[in-house]
């Protein structure tokens, strides 16, 4: 059977190729994004991903496959990779909330202007993501602690304690697998280095035949060497380029945040004097 994708018809390789990873990269990608099932998910993303490369290696031009089985672990390094970003997106995304974060603060910030703590946490409630579940924990603490016979210091503490907290909850969710774009980066690199090397022997294999050297062997060992070398740069680029881009995300979320919480407290001062 896989022999027989050697000669199926171009669409159909282009369907193997190209189709069909795209749609498990996005369905194993959002899988992660949502479930709470993560090991058997990211488990099922090595299983069927691994399997998927294997098909793929089968489909790919004879020139390609002359790179030999280490293509087979560059492809399915690039499906985790597709598959993460997807993943990495779609989290992030869901994190900044239903609207976007100026025009949620701008109404948050209204509300406690007006005194409507009750209405901050609605709100709150109403936009969910990161944000707007750090700021909420700051307001039912902020309510909790209104009746308490505490000093306003003490009060103060109780409050950044619990926002601290809640932050805590919420960092974690979105640095998620980004330490995988990073592993991926290094480890594709490494096993274009080691295909590159092995074509590398092969190559001189080849040239240490008595006599003439064998050309065709020759040819063979350079050629594998040079498309695992594209494979390794191509996954050490892309895990690079990705995990740069959603750091970059997170850090801005972050700082927004971290303003946003800044505001809230200014504000719940003011309210208190």
């Amino acid at each position: 059977m896989l022999n027989g994708l050697m000669d199926a018809p171009m669409i159909v390789k282009i369907l193997i190729m190209g189709v069909v990873p795209a749609i498990l990269a996005a369905g194993l990608g959002i899988a992660l994004a949502r479930t709470k099932k993560v090991a058997l998910v990211t488990f099922m993303l090595y299983v069927i991903g691994l399997a998927v490369a294997f098909v793929i290696y089968k489909t790919l031009p004879d020139y390609i496959q002359q790179g030999g089985p280490v293509v087979i672990v560059l492809v399915f390094l690039l499906i985790l990779l597709f598959t993460y970003v997807i993943e990495r997106s779609l989290t992030i995304g869901r994190a900044r909330g239903a609207k976007n974060l100026s025009v949620f603060m701008e109404e948050f910030r209204e509300l406690l202007r007006a005194g409507n703590v009750t209405g901050a946490i609605a709100a709150c409630n109403a936009q969910k993501g990161s944000t707007a579940n750090v700021l909420r924990a700051g307001l039912e603490k902020y309510l909790a602690l209104r009746n308490e016979n505490l000093t306003p210091d003490k009060k103060a503490a109780e409050l950044l304690r619990a926002i601290e907290e809640a932050n805590m909850l919420e960092t974690p969710l979105l640095e998620r697998n980004l330490i995988m774009l990073t592993t991926i980066a290094s480890i594709g690199t490494m096993v274009g280095l080691l295909g590159t090397t092995i074509g590398m022997i092969r190559a001189f294999q080849a040239m240490a035949h008595a006599g003439a050297p064998d050309a065709a062997e020759l040819a063979r060992g350079i050629s594998e060497a040079l498309i695992n070398t594209a494979g390794g740069l191509l996954n050490g680029i892309g895990g690079i380029v990705a995990n740069n881009y959603f750091m970059n995300k997170v850090s801005l979320f972050q700082f927004g945040t971290d303003e946003a919480i800044y505001e809230m407290q200014q504000l719940l001062t003011i309210g208190e004097k």
